[in-house]
């Protein structure tokens, strides 16, 4: 059965590469900002509910289509991709404070049954102090803007910084391996 990645993320696309499969990516022109939820858990889901339903208007045949969003939470405040300098400068001069948890939501669904499978995945990242220089080079660079509080564990000026990562396989990429793989099964692809 066809495999659609319905995603804009480098980084998922990446990891599903790693997995094996043959599949396509699409994306999904959805207003995240205009879907809200104080819980992290059920915001994800939420976005990639949403943009599994954006995308089986434009699919016609069977196929499994995963989507997924990713949050972190520090400190209790839900930290999504920043909106402007500022904002990533907080959130990186920051992270080193106190653990960030990363929440993933998954969503599989079989456009040939309706099936749905759905959950939520989620990892620890603990940082050192990222000094000003990198943070102000990070920023000019511009990939924080594209990830969800401002980091992505693997890039080579943030990676230095990573003290500890907590969790599953592909999770700080935002697409969880075992945790995907089990959820195409439920959905029936």
């Amino acid at each position: 059965m066809k495999i659609i990645l319905g995603t804009a993320s480098k980084q998922r696309r990446e990891v599903f590469e790693t997995m094996g499969y043959d599949f396509e990516v699409m994306t999904a022109d959805i207003d995240e900002k205009a879907i809200r939820s104080d819980n992290p858990e059920e915001l994800t889901i939420a976005l990639a509910k949403a943009k599994a339903a954006a995308l089986r208007k434009r699919i016609t045949e069977p196929a499994v289509l995963i989507t997924a969003d990713q949050v972190i939470v520090w400190q209790g405040e839900v930290r999504e991709k920043p909106e402007n300098a500022e904002q990533a400068r907080i959130y990186l001069s920051t992270c080193h404070v106190a653990p960030s948890r990363i929440v993933n939501g998954i969503v599989v669904t079989n456009i040939g049954t309706g099936a749905q499978a759905v959950a939520n995945d989620f990892t620890v990242v603990a940082f050192k102090k990222i000094p000003e220089d990198v943070i102000a080079r990070l920023i000019q660079e511009g990939n924080v803007f594209s990830w969800a509080g401002g980091f992505a564990v693997e890039d080579p000026f943030i990676a230095p910084y990573v003290e500890s990562i907590e969790g599953e396989e592909g999770s700080t990429r935002g697409l969880p391996k075992a945790l995907t793989e089990k959820l195409m099964k439920e959905a029936g692809s």
